[in-house]
């Protein structure tokens, strides 16, 4: 079984990314059925202020995403994980290196935009099929109608990406019923492959900044999420530690 870590109440896989998908292969190889959800410090503080979200994570796989994990880590129990397992590059890297052929469909983000998604995501990982795309500005009164669409599809992978907490609660809620047996919460990552929002150059990434870029981006919708978010994580962390030190 692989190890986890505590950071803040949620349970998060410490592994590394080829441990990851040889775990998720071997379980789905099984015939059991994989949430898959990533952490990072937005996430967690969106889970410590919604109980729903928080009991739908349990559910769910969770890797470890953004150098906020590592402080949270190491501050809490003194190691870091061993590999940053971000959802936009794990979710891709783990359809290239999988050892299963999957039927994906997509779910979320503006219209046309998982249709693009898709068909960039068929070049970079050309022996998966795409079974479907369903863009996510649906009523909630349709989420079962969709969830029923996808299960006709023949789809048994789902990338589900409405957000968070929006896509986990969906995948707690209508996961099932689409018969799926790999469900993934990925956020943005039908925009980046779309082009509709840029990434931060490699040299970025490479230093774990992309958050600043995405920043400069997008002020006015992640100001408060990075510049309020980050410091609120920290500060949860550090009393978590006095807590547990005194």
């Amino acid at each position: 079984m692989a190890k986890t870590l505590d950071i803040l109440g949620v349970e998060v896989k410490a592994v590394t990314g080829a441990e990851a998908i040889r775990l998720i292969d071997t379980q789905c190889d099984r015939g059991i059925p994989v949430k898959l959800a990533y952490l990072n410090s937005h996430t967690s503080n969106t889970a410590a202020q919604d109980p729903t979200f928080a009991a739908a994570l349990r559910e769910f796989w969770v890797l470890n995403d953004g150098v906020g994990l590592d402080v949270a880590a190491t501050l809490l129990h003194g190691t870091r994980f061993p590999e940053n397992l971000n959802g936009t590059d794990f979710t891709v890297r783990y359809l290239q290196e999988t050892s299963r052929t999957w039927r994906i469909f997509l779910l979320g983000a503006k219209p046309g935009v998982a249709e693009l998604a898709g068909q960039h995501l068929a070049r970079l990982a050309s022996r998966h099929c795409i079974a479907g795309v369903q863009h996510g500005y649906f009523k909630p009164q349709d989420a079962g109608a969709i969830a029923n669409t996808v299960r006709d599809s023949g789809a048994d992978l789902i990338l589900v990406a409405l957000g968070n907490p929006q896509q986990e609660k969906w995948i707690a809620q209508y996961g099932e019923a689409t018969g799926a047996r790999l469900m993934v919460g990925v956020g943005a990552l039908f925009d980046f492959l779309s082009g509709n929002v840029s990434r931060a150059p490699e040299w970025i990434r490479a230093t774990r900044s992309e958050w600043v870029y995405r920043l400069a981006l997008e002020p006015r919708r992640l100001a408060r999420r990075y510049l309020l978010g980050n410091p609120y994580f920290l500060a949860r962390v550090l009393r978590k530690r006095l807590v547990a030190t005194s």
